[in-house]
């Protein structure tokens, strides 16, 4: 097998596994639901996976403004923070004005972008370094100073390490999680 063909399977077993285990199994009505009264909600799991498979891929790695930017205001974030979805503790104020289409379509977008990507990409390019920090700043608006720990953990970081955490590895992380919360939330389908 080659490599290409094995990480676009793991790409789509991603969003195939979030989409039947999570999205189809939890009723939208529910996605804000603090399971056990903490945690996070599928919501804010949701935004969270794929805000970092957004800014790892489209920022980090494409030298592009993340989707987000066109997907803030249908997502009712139009004067949240440019940083909204990415710490792991979810905002409540954040997650109140999610609902359930606008932050699919950004998802779908998101996860379609990664497999395109994905579909053309050379092995070449995975040894390569992008200027993390610069793109953050001014494709991304992030503040350094709040998401100093990003900024430290993905500069100097190569392709091959972007595609193998934050897009692939984070991503199956916080689905995981989804489906505990699923769980939790009494839904579990087995």
């Amino acid at each position: 097998m080659d490599l290409a063909a094995w990480l676009l399977d793991a790409h789509r077993d991603l969003r195939t596994r979030l989409d039947r285990q999570v999205v189809q199994q939890v009723p939208t009505d529910r996605w804000h639901e603090l399971a056990d009264q903490g945690g996070s909600s599928i919501s804010w799991i949701m935004l969270h996976l794929a805000r970092h498979h957004d800014l790892a891929l489209n920022t980090a790695i494409r030298n592009k403004a993340p989707l987000f930017m066109a997907h803030r205001e249908a997502l009712g974030l139009s004067s949240a923070d440019t940083g909204a979805g990415v710490s792991e503790k979810e905002q409540p104020a954040v997650t109140a004005v999610l609902t359930a289409e606008p932050l699919m379509n950004y998802v779908d977008d998101v996860l379609a972008a990664g497999e395109r990507w994905l579909q053309r990409i050379s092995a070449m390019a995975f040894d390569s370094i992008p200027d993390t920090g610069r793109r953050l700043d001014r494709l991304a608006q992030l503040d350094r100073t709040q998401f100093d720990w990003l900024y430290s953990m993905w500069t100097g970081r190569t392709v091959n390490w972007f595609v193998q955490w934050p897009i692939l590895g984070h991503g199956q992380s916080h689905v995981g999680e989804a489906i505990s919360v699923r769980n939790r939330l009494g839904l579990s389908p087995f």
